[in-house]
């Protein structure tokens, strides 16, 4: 009897073991920090000056997170991540505070299938378009923003979302996404009074894309209704009624170098007047010197359709030397030409980096030069 309770105990004790190693929980994140120059930069009273800064999150945004799964048998797991954003400078959180700003969602993941989850989650554009960007491929990052990413390509969190994401059919992805109002009688989000409704935003977003081998193409549409009420990084306009961004991107690799390209047409259209148009062409390589050392090369042609007929050509350099598979250093340098006038108004040069939209740059010149030397850790 004695034995036979031993053994009782053992089995039950294998399968605790094994039920625990079925689920798993990662920590992770990245810390990127360094020095930043502008020759351009617009001073409390208006004017302009030449800056030099400490500046964090350039490469990528620092970050660290929470992700895990259980498997839940047949090929079914439950999933779960929660991102957070913040400042090395200060310690503060990014994201408007939020102590999970970057991502915050639970969901299924079916094998053969693809998964399913609900949260604070990025749009398709982000998903699908980002890989193909300066900003993503190398690490010109934040600084290689197409004008305060108008297009979503890499800030487009969307709260109250649930989406899907499919498997990997013979190369091929597609997803779907949808925000809802979380308010009552605006499902497909609603104005009051003529202004738009806080809380009222709803969004949609649609992706394919298509990589096998050293070639991948990817196009995604997204549509934020009220992008202001939607907390959207860098898009705080509450007279925008709709944000419509749609966006075609291909990726080529051949040998130690990878070239890319893109293009996007964003429209804003507003509660009332004209609507607002940019178009943007992307294009750039990145060519691996040697295992650790990677050059990387940019050009970005922005357009819009206001008075100004704004117009900005941006080129971004850059160096990254890998100490580890977990540390690097690097070094860039950005140049940026605005043109165009609206009477006597000048559009200004706005390196990613910089606040404001619309006619209100972080310079107050028509060219910005930016340089940066930094350090990423990934965790």
């Amino acid at each position: 009897m004695m034995n036979k309770r031993i053994l009782a105990a053992a089995v039950l004790g294998s399968i605790g073991v094994a039920a625990h190693a079925q689920s798993s929980v990662t920590l992770y994140g990245v810390i990127d920090a360094g020095l930043s120059y502008t020759n351009h930069a617009k001073t409390a009273a208006g004017g302009s000056s030449s800056l030099t800064k400490f500046d964090d999150g350039v490469a990528q945004g620092s970050r660290w997170g929470i992700k895990g799964s259980e498997d839940l048998g047949g090929g079914l797991k439950a999933i779960f991540t929660l991102e957070n954003g913040f400042s090395i400078a200060n310690g503060t959180l990014g994201q408007g505070q939020r102590e999970f700003g970057r991502q915050a969602f639970v969901g299924l993941s079916k094998s053969g299938v693809g998964t399913l989850t609900l949260g604070r989650q990025y749009s398709l554009s982000t998903d699908v378009l980002g890989n193909y960007t300066t900003g993503s491929n190398t690490v010109a990052g934040n600084y290689a923003f197409h004008i305060n990413d108008v297009d979503q390509l890499t800030s487009s969190r969307i709260d109250n979302s649930i989406k899907f994401a499919s498997e990997n059919f013979a190369g091929v992805t597609f997803g779907a996404l949808y925000g809802f109002s979380n308010q009552a009688g605006a499902f497909a989000g609603s104005l009051a009074n003529g202004t738009a409704n806080p809380g009222s935003s709803r969004t949609y977003s649609f992706g394919l894309n298509y990589a096998a081998g050293s070639f991948g193409v990817g196009a995604a549409y997204t549509d934020i209704r009220f992008p202001g009420n939607q907390s959207i990084s860098n898009v705080t306009i509450a007279n925008v009624q709709e944000l419509r961004t749609f966006g075609l991107g291909a990726r080529y690799l051949l040998g130690p170098a990878t070239f890319w390209a893109l293009y996007t047409n964003t429209r804003f259209v507003p509660v009332t007047g004209t609507a607002l148009l940019f178009d943007t062409y992307e294009a750039g390589a990145k060519y691996a010197i040697t295992p650790a050392l990677a050059a990387g090369l940019g050009y970005t042609y922005m357009h819009m359709n206001d008075a100004a007929k704004g117009h900005f050509n941006q080129v971004d350099l850059s160096l990254d030397y890998a100490l580890s598979k977990r540390t690097d250093v690097y070094v860039l340098g950005i140049y940026q030409n605005a043109a165009g006038k609206n009477g006597a108004t000048q559009v200004q040069a706005q390196i990613g980096d910089s606040t404001g939209f619309f006619g209100t740059s972080g310079s107050d010149a028509q060219s910005q030069i930016g340089a940066r030397v930094g350090i990423r850790h990934k965790f």
